[in-house]
């Protein structure tokens, strides 16, 4: 299978997206894999897989690259002399921009506006994970217990310390702290409000336990493995994103009846709003009570590395994508209106 991976994006995590893609790049092994990087300034650039290095995009090399035009069924470009337009040829697109534009709804509203095939979340699937406000409210319609919080506009919170704070907007740990007196507080709010207007604190739970599962939804449920996080006080960017061994991570074995119930969980929230997506939902542990930390619509690589065979994950997924509903507009309703009329 042909699989077209765009990645970039204008977003506080572009750079988290190129770490993604050039994850992949190695990953993926059965399939033939061609990329598509949005800049900044959201152009759309068509990448050499041998291009796919870091460097590559931070000396703006990329530049170079054959521009596309995205279009309806794909993308395409002006080749040779006679400036003759081609398509790029592939069989699904897989949206790996995180944070905005990618997560966000802009770019999965563009592939569904153009009649694109691609694994990502729809725009509604968006908007809900997007917002960890609306995270919230979501889990909670949907009978997933979450962690109480409250919007603040200063660093004033009705939570007794320790508390954690969160821009609302953004992910990958992005301006996330752990505060533990006002002083903290007051320079965790200017941190948080450099990413976002809408920021969030939450009581902090000392050693509550954290596990990831994703999955996705291909004509069955096929779900990762479950992943205990280690970590000091939470996972914070570096964690995340700067220790490499993350790749090996060590994959905990959880009690048969905690794994039922995350898989539980996460069907609660996947169901009827996430097709067609490769979702992770992060969930905290309390005195044996499930809550929802936050959904990743759009995880870190896909989150490939819970995965035993992550190749044949993609292509079920791919080969099982539903379709937009499609429209017959036959214009009956105007065509009554001129008869009455006389027309």
């Amino acid at each position: 299978m042909n699989f077209l991976i765009i990645f970039g994006g204008s977003s506080f995590e572009h750079e988290i997206s190129i770490v993604s893609a050039i994850t992949l790049k190695d990953k993926i092994k059965k399939h033939n894999l061609k990329f598509v990087f949005v800049d900044s300034n959201r152009d759309f650039y068509l990448i050499d897989k041998e291009n796919m290095k870091s460097k590559f995009f931070s000396s703006g090399e990329y530049k170079k690259s054959i521009k596309l035009e995205i279009t309806k069924g794909g993308f395409k470009y002006k080749k040779g002399l006679l400036k003759k337009e081609e398509f790029v040829n592939f069989d699904v697109a897989i949206n790996l921009i995180h944070g905005r534009d990618g997560e966000d709804g802009k770019l999965p509203g563009m592939l569904e506006f153009f009649s694109i095939k691609a694994i990502t979340p729809n725009i509604e699937a968006s908007v809900v994970s997007y917002n960890k406000v609306l995270t919230k409210l979501f889990a909670k319609s949907r009978g997933v217990e979450v962690i109480e919080y409250e919007i603040i506009t200063e660093p004033k919170t009705k939570f007794d310390f320790p508390i954690i704070i969160k821009p609302a907007r953004l992910g990958s740990s992005i301006g996330v702290s752990v505060v533990r007196n006002q002083d903290e507080f007051n320079y965790a709010f200017d941190v948080a409000k450099e990413f976002d207007d809408l920021i969030i604190v939450e009581p902090f739970i000392e050693g509550i336990e954290e596990y990831n599962l994703a999955g996705c939804f291909a004509n069955e449920w096929i779900f990762s493995r479950v992943e205990k996080v280690q970590k000091k006080e939470f996972l914070d960017f570096e964690k995340k994103y700067m220790d490499f061994s993350r790749k090996e991570v060590d994959l905990k074995n959880v009690e048969e009846n905690l794994e039922d119930k995350l898989k539980e969980n996460f069907k609660k929230i996947y169901k009827d709003e996430f097709e067609n997506a490769l979702i992770r939902c992060d969930f905290f542990m309390k005195d044996d009570i499930i809550y929802l930390n936050e959904i990743n619509p759009i995880p870190g690589s896909l989150a490939n590395y819970l995965f035993d065979n992550f190749d044949e994950v993609l292509e079920k997924l791919a080969k099982n994508l539903k379709k937009e509903k499609e429209i017959i507009i036959d214009y009956q309703y105007i065509n009554k209106i001129q008869m009455a009329k006389g027309k």
